[in-house]
């Protein structure tokens, strides 16, 4: 063998190399082609008359048919191929025969091999040659003049026919190079295609992510391991598996089919869609993807699909939802929450009926035993709030121990409600083996229109803050004679910011009533009393701004202002008179810097003789106050201050009150002192008191004393000192000092 011809098959086509679809295609067209030559050769031998002179044509073209026939019918690609090269040689033969052999009839060889090429095989390629060869030899040695054109071709007839069999060989070269470059382009092609098919499996097989292959009439063309794990499926699926057969089912019915959908929307499109496994009947929440893969032509070829099971998300998304509808520490619906269903609600026919509802005293309860306490007992009252009022009722707790109740219903289906709301938390509650009996104060307001829910809110909080006013423990009815007085009172709030915010001597100014000693009537003391002056320069007052003061916490800023201008005033007039009397509210005491401030103005005042201060605590201070009262008091007294105890006698435990707390007088209420000179009754109830405060060491002021029989009757008890409009009323600083001089001059 010689050394060149090792290399030879590298340079020659292999062949064989069509996959089925195109070589049926290619088959198709040349057995058709063959049979439009057979047509053409009939039509050409009986126009011009060939089928008489040569005969050899009329058994040459039925073999051609047979050929065609057979090449149609059989199975296989090598013998139909085959047969199609044989039917061209013949035919190529029987045009040569019918135009005698002329030279330009023996071009039809030259384009049957050209066309044979397209089997790109070398068994219908080599069958043509051959054949060519054989034809021209059987033929040119038989008729070696009209084949050849030539005398000398009857010598060697056969080399003619190798001859022309090459030149057919050679005319198809191109045809050769052509198969060859398209077989290595293909080669190429193929290990590009192989390596991206390799990395796509790579790829699609080993992520994560639940990935599937569907074809546009719903079978699972392809599933990775992703995907068949997330759906417990074995890992070879039949053939003909569809979606209908995973173990999956839509949760809604109704909803349209998923493939449906992702062969509607564009080529690229995300589906969220809630699913129940069959298998577990487990709910699901899964994300879909899907990418729409077309064809050259646009028709859809399949469908790739990634499915991310978002169960797990969508459950703490839930539960987050969930968290920000509750309230963290009772489970009741958040502000935001009622809010929102309150609309949903108003949007019937029916009214709805709102009740605001407050616990009486939890501040006190709070700060007395401590905010754990406080929260437990929050969490109790929700309890017992949502198991009392009926079903598809909205219970929220608006902030602190505020809570908001509505329902659809009237004003009597509310005051049912509230009424048995009231009735249920007269109960005790059961905090951590410990029982606590509460009360709550609740407003009721009825809305219809759902513009009007807001104000609605705000109505049934008014009617609240009336209840709490009357004693707490009640249920009110809004009225809009309520309206005008929470108008009023946020008037008063308004005017108190605003004239603690300018010059406080101006705009609060504090005058002084005289108290006198109840057998002279000389002035030994005074109470100081602040008044408030409006922008119209009109003087208020405490009875309008003092409420406000205490509910908004401005009470403290405004008695300290009241006790440093007494101090000041005391200090100012030395000892023309012994002592000023100063109130002190609840919220001023439970202040953790009361008695630091009340030293720290005593302090500024180094000369003055602390007794000559007293400070007035009421009864109703000592029950809603949760500090230690003793302890506080006892603290107070350590400055030297003395303590009087205001409105004694209007409680329920006064004598336990004057026996406990550590007070140096006692104040007379003014129901006591009123007709006294006309009730026997009266008179031996301040003898009593007079003849207590006597044994516990304490002195006495009657208040209120505005009759010349009521002093007269008092100084008959043995009272030592008196107030009231009688011996003159509250006045600005100049004028009292002129009435104490006035006092002065007279006792002298």
């Amino acid at each position: 063998m010689l050394p060149w011809t090792k290399d030879l098959p590298r340079w020659l086509p292999t062949g064989g190399g069509l996959i089925d679809e195109d070589w049926s295609v290619r088959h198709r067209l040349l057995y058709r082609l063959l049979a439009a030559s057979i047509g053409a050769l009939s039509i050409y031998g009986a126009l011009s008359g060939q089928f008489a002179t040569a005969n050899v044509a009329t058994w040459l073209l039925p073999l051609v048919l047979l050929c065609i026939v057979a090449a149609a019918t059989l199975p296989g690609r090598r013998l139909p191929s085959v047969l199609v090269s044989l039917g061209f040689t013949l035919a190529c033969a029987a045009f040569v025969a019918m135009a005698h052999n002329q030279t330009e009839a023996h071009f039809s060889f030259f384009i049957a091999v050209g066309a044979l090429a397209l089997y790109r095989d070398w068994a219908p390629f080599g069958v043509f040659l051959m054949a060519t060869t054989i034809q021209h030899a059987i033929f040119g040695t038989s008729h070696f003049g009209p084949m050849y054109g030539h005398g000398s071709s009857g010598i060697h007839p056969l080399v003619w026919a190798f001859v022309h069999g090459g030149a057919v060989l050679f005319a198809a070269t191109f045809q050769i190079v052509q198969w060859r470059l398209a077989e290595a382009e293909e080669e190429r092609a193929q290990a590009n295609l192989d390596e991206s098919r390799a990395q796509l499996t790579v790829a699609f097989e080993k992520t994560p992510v639940p990935m599937a292959m569907l074809s546009p009439d719903g079978r699972v063309l392809r599933t990775n391991t992703a995907y068949r794990t997330w759906l417990r499926l074995p890992d070879e699926l039949p053939l003909d598996f569809r979606i209908r057969d995973l173990p999956i089912e839509a949760v809604d019915a109704a909803e349209p089919c998923m493939l449906d959908q992702l062969v509607a929307q564009n080529s690229t499109s995300t589906q969220m869609r809630q699913y129940r496994r069959t298998d577990t009947d487990e709910i699901m929440w899964v994300e879909v993807h899907g990418t729409k893969l077309h064809d050259c032509k646009g028709r859809l070829r399949l469908i790739f699909v990634h499915c991310l099971d978002v169960t797990e998300s969508r459950r703490h998304q839930e539960e987050l939802q969930e968290q920000l509808r509750r309230d963290g520490l009772t489970g009741l619906l958040s502000r935001a929450a009622f809010e929102h269903d309150l609309v949903g609600l108003t949007a019937g026919e029916e009214p709805i009926s709102i009740l605001y509802l407050d616990i009486d005293r939890f501040k006190s309860i709070n700060d007395g035993s401590g905010h754990a306490v406080g929260d437990e007992l929050l969490r109790a009252f929700a309890t017992r709030l949502a198991s009392t009022v009926p079903a598809d009722t909205l219970v929220t707790r608006l902030g602190g121990d505020e809570f908001v109740v509505a329902l659809a219903g009237p004003v009597t289906t509310g005051v049912q409600v509230g009424q048995a709301l009231l009735a249920s938390c007269a109960q005790p509650l059961e905090l951590d083996g410990r029982t606590l009996q509460v009360s709550v104060s609740a407003g009721l307001a009825v809305v219809q229109d759902l513009s009007r829910a807001d104000q609605t809110v705000l109505d049934a909080d008014t009617a609240m803050y009336v209840a709490k006013r009357a004693g707490g423990n009640r249920l009110q009815i809004f009225s809009d004679d309520m309206r005008v007085a929470v108008r009023e009172r946020l008037t008063a709030e308004t005017r108190l910011r605003d004239a603690l915010s300018g010059e406080l001597n101006e705009t609060l100014p504090v005058w002084f009533q005289p108290i006198v000693a109840a057998d002279t009537g000389r002035i030994i003391g005074a109470e100081a009393l602040v008044r408030l002056r409006t922008p119209q320069d009109d003087l208020l007052s405490p009875f309008h701004f003092i409420p406000a003061a205490e509910e908004t916490g401005m009470i403290v800023a405004l008695g300290e202002h009241v006790l440093r201008e007494a101090v000041r005033r005391l200090d100012l007039w030395n000892d023309h008179f012994e002592y000023i009397s100063v109130n002190v509210s609840p919220r001023q005491l439970a202040e953790p810097d009361f008695v630091p401030m009340l030293a720290n103005v005593l302090s500024s005042h180094p000369s003055l003789d602390a007794s000559r201060l007293v400070i007035e605590i009421t009864e109703t201070a000592l029950l809603s106050t949760s500090i230690d009262v003793r302890e506080r008091l006892l603290t107070i007294k350590s400055l030297g201050v003395r303590i009087a105890l205001d409105d004694f006698g209007t409680g329920y435990s006064s004598l336990t009150w004057l026996q406990s707390v550590p007070a140096d007088v006692v104040k007379l209420d003014r129901s006591f002192v009123a007709g006294l000179s006309a009730d026997p009754r009266k008179t031996s109830i301040i003898q009593a008191v007079l003849w207590l405060a006597r044994s516990l060491g304490m002195t006495a002021i009657a208040e209120g004393v505005e009759d010349q029989a009521d002093w007269d009757a008092l100084r008959e008890l043995g009272c030592p000192s008196c107030q009231g409009y009688l011996f003159g009323k509250p006045t600005p600083p100049a004028e009292f000092a002129t009435a104490l001089h006035a006092s002065l001059q007279a006792a002298r």
